[in-house]
């Protein structure tokens, strides 16, 4: 049986009739993952820009802040502290995401998580109703509730999805209807086809237009190829920009649309220690724009 975890806000009681604690399954898979030189146990702090997301959005004190993130989410499925990460703020298309936003396109973070980067947009005054966050797990939502202190007050939407199911929520509702696209540590969780799979989903999702938009970060690695034994997950794929580039092509000639890759390569901190890493692995930032 799955041990639960309580992830309270203790230390707030002037908001605990408004926000409610998140209960989170936590399978045997994640409670492996504590041994593992990656894990994180504790946490020293809050870097930018979201801990002024944090104090100004949430409205959370500089004092408290640890506590309350360690409350919320404590638990080892995402023992890296990653969500504390706004990942479109490092993407070379983020000016013009903003501003594209605020002008009102549609954008969809794939894989959201606790939903970070939505919250970071709409504080830097993207159209909270234009935005939208997708996950296989729900109750990654509710913590993103709980860590910001908005269930009552954000008006993004989020919908539980599997992003392989043509019947899901996600494509029903948001099929040829977006713009932008953040697909962050995403894609680097699955073997070749299934990154093609995902990739056509993709071409699914945004507006059959030119300047249609995917950004994201993953692991890359300057040897590409297939890895097996992975501490958390069966076959995968890691690229080096010329694969990631030559996927795009495949995906391009098997739907029938053209891409522009913009392909980086960046050290990424500490991520040699994490699973599926080794000396040449680096950080893959990317923009991927229809034609």
């Amino acid at each position: 049986m799955a041990d639960a975890v309580e992830c309270s806000l203790s230390g707030y009681p002037e908001r605990e009739m408004v926000e409610s604690s998140t209960q989170v399954q936590i399978t045997s898979k994640d409670a492996l993952n504590r041994q593992f030189k990656w894990y994180k146990a504790s946490l020293e702090g809050v870097k930018e820009p979201t801990r002024t997301l944090l104090e100004r959005y949430s409205k959370i004190p500089d004092d408290q802040m640890v506590k309350h993130v360690m409350g919320v989410a404590p638990y080892p499925c995402i023992g890296s502290f990653r969500f504390l990460e706004i990942t479109i703020y490092n993407s070379a298309a983020y000016p013009e995401i903003l501003a594209r936003l605020k002008s009102g396109d549609k954008y969809l973070d794939l894989a959201c998580a606790l939903g970070q980067d939505i919250r970071h947009l709409i504080f830097k005054g993207a159209i909270p109703s234009n935005l939208y966050g997708s996950d296989l797990r729900p109750e990654f939502f509710n913590l993103g509730y709980d860590l910001f202190f908005d269930r009552s007050t954000l008006k993004a939407t989020f919908i539980a999805s599997d992003i392989f199911d043509d019947t899901s929520a996600l494509l029903r509702q948001l099929a040829g209807k977006l713009d932008i696209i953040n697909a962050a540590s995403f894609f680097h969780l699955f073997d070749w086809d299934s990154q093609v799979s995902v990739a056509k989903q993709v071409v699914k999702l945004l507006r059959p237009v030119s300047g249609s938009l995917l950004v994201g970060r993953h692991s890359g690695n300057v040897r590409p190829g297939k890895r097996d034994g992975s501490e958390l997950r069966g076959p995968i794929y890691r690229h080096d920009t010329v694969s990631f580039r030559r996927l795009w092509e495949q995906v391009g000639r098997e739907t029938g649309t053209e891409w522009e890759a913009d392909i980086t390569e960046e050290k990424w901190e500490d991520l040699q220690t994490h699973a599926d890493s080794d000396e040449g692995a680096f950080k893959m930032q990317y923009v991927i724009r229809r034609v």
